[in-house]
Formats: C-alpha cells, sequence, structure tokens
C-alpha cells in the first residue's frame, strides 16, 4: 500500500513556478570562465579571527536542463593553486598538515541532485579532497543571465557551502589548535554557453 502523503510538506514546485523565478533561464551547456570566477575560502584563526584564501587554477561544467531540478554541475580546483596571501602560510597548506597538494593535486565535486529552496536552491554533491569522498550542499543562487563580451550567452551563480576540515582529514598538524574546524566555502561564477 502506497504511503499516505504528508500534509504538512510543502507542495513541490512545479517547472513553470522555477522557471519564473530565474528570468532568462537559458539551457544547456555552460563551462565556467576562470577569469571571471572566483573559489574563495575562509577559517576561524585562534576563534576570533578569519583567513582568507582562495583557488585560482579551476575549471567546470554546467547543464542546465529543461526543469532546474535536473540540472548538473562537475569541478575540478588545483589544489597546488591555493593563495592567502601569505607565502609561509600557502607553503603549510600545501603540506600534508592541509591539503598534501603533491599527492593530491586535485578536489572535485560531481553533482547527486538539484533541490528548490526559499530563496534559490541546493545543489546536493559529493566533493572529494585529499582522496577522501564526503556528500557536501550548496546554496545557490542564479544571479542572471546575459550576453558575454563576446556576444554568445553568458550566466551568473553565486554558492556557498560548509564543510568540516576533519571529515577530509586535514589535521592542520600542530597549528591544528588555532585553526577552526568549520570552512566556508564561496564561488562566484560566470560560465559561457557552449
Amino acid at each position: 500500500m502506497p504511503a499516505s502523503p504528508n500534509p504538512s510538506a510543502p507542495p513541490a514546485p512545479s517547472v513553470a513556478a522555477l522557471l519564473a523565478a530565474v528570468p532568462g533561464y537559458t539551457t544547456g551547456t555552460w563551462a565556467i570562465d576562470p577569469n571571471h570566477s572566483e573559489v574563495s575560502f575562509s577559517v576561524r584563526h585562534l576563534g576570533i579571527a578569519k583567513v582568507r584564501g582562495r583557488f585560482d587554477s579551476f575549471e567546470g561544467r554546467i547543464v542546465l536542463a529543461e526543469n532546474p531540478l535536473e540540472s548538473s554541475v562537475t569541478a575540478t580546483v588545483r589544489t597546488d593553486s591555493v593563495s592567502t596571501g601569505n607565502g609561509q602560510r600557502d607553503g603549510h597548506i600545501h603540506s600534508a598538515d592541509f591539503l598534501d597538494t603533491r599527492t593530491f593535486p586535485e578536489m572535485t565535486f560531481a553533482s547527486t541532485g538539484v533541490r528548490a529552496a526559499d530563496d534559490g536552491f541546493l545543489v546536493d554533491g559529493d566533493l572529494t579532497l585529499r582522496g577522501v569522498t564526503r556528500p557536501v550542499t550548496l546554496s545557490l543562487e542564479v544571479n542572471g543571465f546575459g550576453t558575454g563580451v563576446d556576444g554568445n550567452p553568458a550566466a551568473g551563480f553565486s554558492a556557498t557551502a560548509e564543510i568540516n576540515r576533519s571529515d577530509f582529514g586535514v589535521t592542520a598538524g600542530p597549528a591544528g589548535g588555532a585553526v577552526g574546524e568549520k570552512i566556508t566555502i564561496s564561488l562566484e561564477v560566470e560560465a559561457n554557453r557552449q
């Protein structure tokens, strides 16, 4: 016997409602433009301040389906492109205490599903870092669609996620007590339709 529907659960949004919330929505395959995008992060230091950094080398592909909830994204980030503006700190982040970039030169994200949220979308996926794969959810805002400088369609997205560094084997070594467990990831993406 099929389960009775949950009367307190909100109704699933229709495709029409989803599309109405994203003016100019354009389907197709989109390539992330690294020259107009940013992959950054922040983490607490000593529990009182934040250290920020970014990755300068990355690529990705976004497939926007007729139904936005059937869309997907994949991305690859070069871990050795990390930069925090401090050479000594960057060298430590390259080490086995943190990203171990020599052993694990890339981290990847592959979406497993998209859900509607009150103020945008949630993108569920698998993040692989230091050879460890864990589920991560991105809070996604679709910033809009337009025409790029080359005359081709362009799209903009913002997304954030929070991960626990220990889940991926990032101990931080002797500095572990000073470095927060939670890392906030922020993405500003401009993509070009292929």
